[in-house]
């Protein structure tokens, strides 16, 4: 049966309502990446009186913003690398194996995703400090104490979630793979990994993604040399302007791995979040 002509307008209306509030902010934020500074700064115009390029060539003078980028993509790859690895290994261990205390390890790790990430910011600080005193590594200030900061943060929801997806993949492929002379590692890394890849995706996206736009610690954790982009955006607004402009040119380039990455990798991610769902 044909649902009644009501419903497809209303269906109609509504997706065009959605559709105007997702992109209407877009459009402002490239328009005003595309003025000169007068014309942000000045009444907003929806149709520009004059386009340039200029705020785009300007963002990389204004502030260092190639090294904010380094930055930012070295802390967050090294964390999405190391939060994969371990959590494969981990959820594997939950998911083929009874051992004791591994109710209570499950549901530690699903605790922590229930508290605010500031009320970790200053103990994350005084360890960090401490820790350099005593042994002089420094993790304050320097990617390698962003990296183990953020696997705080996505390292329980990897495990829970692939913990989950790895329940999904038979049992049977592992023991096939035991007779065929394989080792626990060797059904893992041949036959279990190949089977989870769109949920291994999954949760690669999600600790890439809060690497990448994660402000709090970043702007605590970090001085001027290992600053990373969500905080280094900051640079644009000075004591006497704000430069909007540059400022919106700068969001939309720092967002383009992002997105591109999520929009190659969006059948992956969907199979995995669903299968991590269900289960």
């Amino acid at each position: 049966m044909a649902p009644p002509r009501s419903f497809l307008w209303a269906r109609r209306i509504f997706l065009t309502l959605l559709t105007g509030f997702v992109l209407v902010p877009v459009y402002v934020m490239v328009s005003s990446s595309l003025k000169p500074l007068a014309d942000v700064t000045g009444t907003f115009r929806w149709l520009p009186s004059g386009l340039t390029i200029r705020p785009y060539i300007d963002i990389w003078s204004t502030v260092p913003l190639a090294r904010y980028f380094v930055n930012s993509l070295i802390v967050s790859a090294a964390a999405t690398v190391c939060s994969v690895v371990i959590a494969v290994f981990a959820a594997y261990a939950v998911s083929r194996y009874d051992f004791r205390g591994k109710r209570v390890f499950t549901v530690t790790v699903l605790s922590t995703q229930m508290l605010p990430g500031i009320l970790f910011l200053l103990p994350l600080f005084l360890l960090y400090v401490n820790i350099g005193n005593a042994t002089g590594i420094a993790l304050f200030g320097s990617r390698g104490g962003l990296i183990l900061t953020y696997l705080t943060f996505s390292l329980p929801f990897s495990i829970w979630m692939l913990i989950g997806y790895f329940d999904s993949v038979p049992r049977d492929l592992d023991e096939a793979a035991l007779v065929d002379g394989c080792g626990p590692l060797g059904a893992l890394l041949r036959i279990v990994v190949p089977a989870a890849v769109p949920g291994i995706v999954a949760v690669a996206v999600y600790a890439f993604m809060t690497a990448w736009g994660e402000v709090l610690f970043a702007s605590v954790m970090t001085d001027d040399t290992t600053r990373t982009l969500a905080v280094g955006l900051q640079g644009y607004s000075t004591l006497y302007d704000v430069y909007w402009n540059q400022i919106m040119a700068a969001s939309l380039v720092v967002s383009v791995p992002v997105v591109a990455g999520f929009l190659l990798l969006q059948r992956y991610l969907v199979a995995g979040l669903t299968a991590g769902a269900v289960k």
